[in-house]
């Protein structure tokens, strides 16, 4: 009989990782992605993420927001704050992570971040990135004690459980739930990686609910940061970890004791995540991203932070970009 979810604390002197914030000083366009013509698989690997999303509103019903360039209440409302406080990853290699060197905030995401920044404020030293959890996402949108964020980039996935507490941009990559494990396993796919096994996800992730539906694992280990499973993982204490291929894809570049196995789980699209009632907010940011997409910004970011570190045969972007 599988153990019940197991939720732990972060070890947070293994990771090395601050918690303070970084102060800085940025309507789905529609046909393929940038880059190389798509192979089948490529094809196949967008068609399954969009038919899984689909799925997903079919059951949800979001409302699709065009994009805009007015500022709406909501965004006059930041702008009269005079900063526009976004939450974000600090433990996930090239996607949200802190340089060692630098101390800077750097990563797929942090980029996107920044151009939303850029965009919405025109002044990169009113845009603070604030660390979030994984676990901490939603309540840090709907916080009303002052202590929340205005928007969550930070590899969210847009389906019903998430759409029913936030709303969404348009989505900006197609991801799936990867399994690592230690190089010394003999694991060779998911089912041979997860079943009889410890298995280690973050809180409120995909992931963790993808496991959950497993009745195959024998104990599943919740952490707040996902980099934590890596920290446990190293540590003997959990048999794999499950997480976001990009994210799976950044940690075995990180630590060369880990690999992929073959195979993958639900496919799903991320997007920005902001509360329900800023409409005109979503508008702007969709704007954003188009724009994003359009000047070859997602290219660049994609090309740098992802794609160096994709396994062999996966590294056209074209399966990554959610076309319309």
């Amino acid at each position: 009989m599988r153990s019940r979810t197991v939720r732990t604390r972060p070890v947070a002197a293994l990771a090395l990782l601050t918690a303070a914030a970084a102060v800085l000083g940025a309507g789905a366009p529609s046909g393929a992605a940038p880059g190389a013509p798509v192979a089948a698989e490529a094809v196949q690997r967008t068609q399954q993420a969009q038919q899984a999303l689909q799925e997903q509103k079919d059951g949800c019903k979001p409302v699709p927001v065009p994009p805009s360039t007015a500022d709406g209440p909501s965004v006059k409302a930041i702008k009269g704050k005079g900063v526009l406080v976004i939450g974000v990853d600090q433990n996930s290699y090239h996607w949200g992570a802190r340089n060692p060197n630098t101390g800077n905030l750097e990563g797929f995401d942090i980029d996107l971040a920044k151009r939303i920044g850029r965009d919405i404020m025109g002044d990169e030293k009113k845009v603070v990135l604030k660390p979030v959890a994984t676990a901490d996402r939603i309540p840090a949108l709907t916080s009303t004690d002052g202590s929340g964020v205005d928007l969550i980039v930070r590899t969210m996935t847009i389906n019903c459980d998430n759409l029913d507490k936030v709303a969404f941009s348009q989505p900006y990559f197609n991801i799936k739930q990867r399994v690592l494990v230690p190089h010394s396993s003999k694991a060779t796919t998911v089912d041979d990686a997860i079943t009889n096994k410890t298995v280690c996800a973050a809180s409120g992730s995909v992931a963790s609910k993808v496991l959950d539906a497993k009745r195959t694992v024998k104990k599943i280990v919740q952490v707040d940061n996902q980099l934590d499973c890596l920290v446990r993982m190293q540590l003997g204490q959990v048999d794999a970890t499950m997480t976001d291929d990009e994210l799976a894809a950044g940690q075995s570049a990180q630590d060369q004791t880990v690999r992929l196995v073959d195979g993958f789980e639900q496919p799903e699209t991320i997007g920005v995540a902001m509360r329900q009632d800023r409409t005109d907010l979503t508008a702007r940011v969709n704007q954003v991203i188009s724009d994003f997409y359009r000047d070859r910004g997602w290219e660049n970011s994609f090309e740098k932070w992802v794609q160096p570190y994709l396994p062999d045969g996966s590294k056209d972007p074209a399966p990554y970009w959610p076309a319309g």
